[in-house]
C-alpha cells in the first residue's frame, strides 16, 4: 500500500507576514503544523519522494537534526504510518526530544554539539539498510527549491502596497531558507539584501539551537550580502521580550533574527522594509529560557 499524506500535511505554508514595526515585518512560521519553518522543507521533500516511488510502507525515515527537522519528520512519519529515527547531538533541548517522541520517533544520541558525527551516523544507516530513506536536509537542493517556490514567493506577494523590501535576514541550520528566498528575490529582479544571521560564539559554545550547526552546508556566503552576528544572551532576551509584548512564544533563532534586523534598521536607516522569519515556537526551549 502506498503511503498517503493526511491533512494538514498536504496544506503547508501560506503563513502570515505580520508587522513588527513600521519597517520590520516577519513571516509567522509558527503557524505550520509543528510550529516551525522546517515543516515546509520536510513536506516538500517527502512529497517529491512519494511521487517518485521512493517511499512505501516498509520504509524507515532517518535524519540528523538539531531539532526542528527531526520534529517535522517525526510528525509527517506519524501521518504516513512510517517509523522515524532521529540522530541528534545529546545536548539539544529536552523539549525538542519530547516532541519527537510524542510522534513515536526513536532518538539516537550523537556526541554533544557534534553535527558532523550525527550526519555520518545517518549516512551509515542509509548505506547499510535498503529500506532506510532520508531527506538529506544538509545536502538536498530540494531544500533550497522549497523556499524558492514557497517562502520567497510568498514574501514577495505579501509585501504591503507601495512598500519595497530593503533586506531579508535569516539564520541558517542548513541554509535552505536564505538561499531559496534569495533565489526568489533575484528571479523577480528584487534588489533586497539577503543577510545571514550567525551566533557570535563558536559553534560548540553558542545556545542558538537551529543555526550555526557546525557548517554552512547549503549556504553560499559569497552570494549573500553580509553576515550579522548575534550573541546567544541577546537572542534569548529578545525572544522572551517578544513573548511578553506580543503574546507569541517564539524560539531563540527567531530572537536572533529580530536582534539582527532591528540593529540593521537602527544603523542603516533603510528606505524600505526589512523582512525576517519567526522560525519556530518557543515551547521547545523552555528549559533554556
Amino acid at each position: 500500500m502506498k503511503p498517503v499524506l493526511k491533512s494538514p500535511w498536504n496544506e503547508i505554508g501560506d503563513t502570515k507576514l505580520i508587522k513588527i514595526s513600521e519597517r520590520l515585518y516577519a513571516k509567522l512560521e509558527t503557524e505550520n503544523p509543528t510550529g516551525s519553518i522546517k515543516d515546509r522543507t520536510i513536506q516538500y521533500i517527502v512529497k517529491h519522494a512519494l511521487t517518485a516511488g521512493e517511499i512505501d510502507m516498509t520504509t524507515v525515515f532517518v535524519e540528523a537534526s538539531s531539532g526542528n527537522t527531526g520534529i517535522s519528520l517525526s510528525a509527517i512519519g506519524a501521518s504516513l504510518g512510517i517509523p522515524v529515527k532521529i540522530i541528534m547531538p545529546s545536548n539539544m533541548s529536552r523539549e525538542r526530544k519530547q516532541m519527537m517522541e510524542i510522534f513515536g520517533a526513536e532518538i539516537i544520541d550523537a556526541p554533544p554539539s557534534d553535527f558532523k558525527t550525527a550526519i555520518s551516523m545517518r549516512n551509515e544507516l542509509v548505506a547499510k539498510h535498503d529500506n532506510v530513506w532520508s531527506p538529506m536536509q544538509f545536502e538536498n537542493h530540494l531544500n533550497i527549491e522549497c523556499h524558492h517556490e514557497t517562502t520567497g514567493r510568498e514574501i514577495l506577494n505579501q509585501v504591503p502596497p507601495f512598500k519595497s523590501i530593503s533586506a531579508f535576514f535569516s539564520g541558517a541550520g542548513t541554509g535552505g531558507t536564505i538561499m531559496g528566498v534569495q533565489r526568489a528575490f533575484r528571479e523577480n529582479d528584487n534588489k533586497a539584501k539577503c543577510i545571514l544571521v550567525v551566533p557570535a560564539e563558536a559553534s560548540d559554545k553558542h545556545g542558538i539551537q537551529g543555526i550555526g550547526d557546525g557548517g554552512d552546508y547549503l549556504v553560499k556566503r559569497d552570494e549573500l550580502d553580509g553576515v550579522k552576528e548575534v550573541a546567544t544572551e541577546d537572542a534569548i532576551r529578545r525572544a522572551k521580550r517578544f513573548a511578553f509584548e506580543r503574546g507569541v512564544l517564539i524560539g531563540i533563532s527567531s530572537g536572533a533574527n529580530l536582534c539582527a534586523a532591528e540593529k540593521y534598521i537602527e544603523e542603516e536607516d533603510p528606505d524600505g522594509i526589512v523582512v525576517i522569519t519567526l522560525c519556530d515556537r518557543g515551547e521547545r526551549y523552555l528549559s533554556l529560557f
